[in-house]
């Protein structure tokens, strides 16, 4: 069993109001992305919520209090859409990847559903040569369609088109809200328990440390190993 790359949740964004708010933040500066190895061309992006409160903060700070900037309060529409979700959010950026640019197949470590947490895409303004690729297959979106995708499998994006894409990208914590969100998208949850268990390996390695430690609560985890292998 495998984790699908990618999904639609069921959300509907209207791309005209999406574009009314992005010429409101077209006047403001974009940040170059701070991984530029990861990309060839042009790769900006502005906040929306972020770790400091300033829109020009896009660094990605772990277990951080991420806030609104001042920028999503002069956004109606973005607020309408942050709000659209009954979870804590981190990080909400908007990314504007320029005609003829690429970034390169990377990995994310820890961004997919079994981690706690889930990365989703709204598109404002795209194209069909635009080719958004994860886990090896294609993920072709439109505009004010939202996407959960599995950043931690290998992904790229390449803008064949003579016009930047730009893409709402939004961070969020699981919760019960989200587990029943992605439930009714289809998600796997079987799989995620299959993808969390440990290999024969690890799981050896495990209940020997275990066995060193002692006691009625290391007994009862080495039991609950020994029989999640069966």
């Amino acid at each position: 069993m495998t984790l699908a790359p990618f999904f639609r949740l069921p959300f509907e964004f209207d791309p005209a109001a999406m574009l009314r708010d992005l010429r409101t933040c077209e006047e403001s500066a974009w940040k170059a992305h701070f991984n530029d190895r990861d990309y060839a061309g042009s790769w900006a992006s502005i906040a929306l919520r972020s770790a400091s409160g300033a829109a020009d903060d896009i660094l990605p700070r772990p277990d951080a209090g991420y806030r609104d900037t001042e920028l999503l309060a002069r956004c109606p529409y973005f607020t309408y859409i942050v709000q659209s979700f009954a979870c804590e959010l981190e990080s909400v950026r908007l990314l504007n990847l320029a005609a003829g640019s690429r970034i390169k197949e990377h990995s994310d470590p820890h961004t997919g559903y079994r981690y706690g947490v889930f990365r989703l895409h709204v598109p404002l303004a795209t194209s069909e040569q635009v080719r958004f690729m994860i886990g090896g297959q294609r993920l072709a979106m439109r505009a004010g369609e939202c996407w959960y995708g599995d950043f931690s499998q290998p992904h790229s994006v390449e803008n064949d088109s003579n016009a930047a894409r730009v893409n709402l990208v939004i961070d969020g914590r699981r919760n019960a809200w989200s587990d029943e969100l992605f439930a009714r998208a289809g998600y796997d949850f079987a799989a995620e328990a299959q993808a969390l268990r440990p290999d024969a390996a690890t799981r050896e390695r495990m209940i020997a440390e275990l066995r060193t430690m002692g006691g009625e609560t290391a007994q009862a985890l080495i039991r609950q190993l020994q029989q999640d292998a069966t």
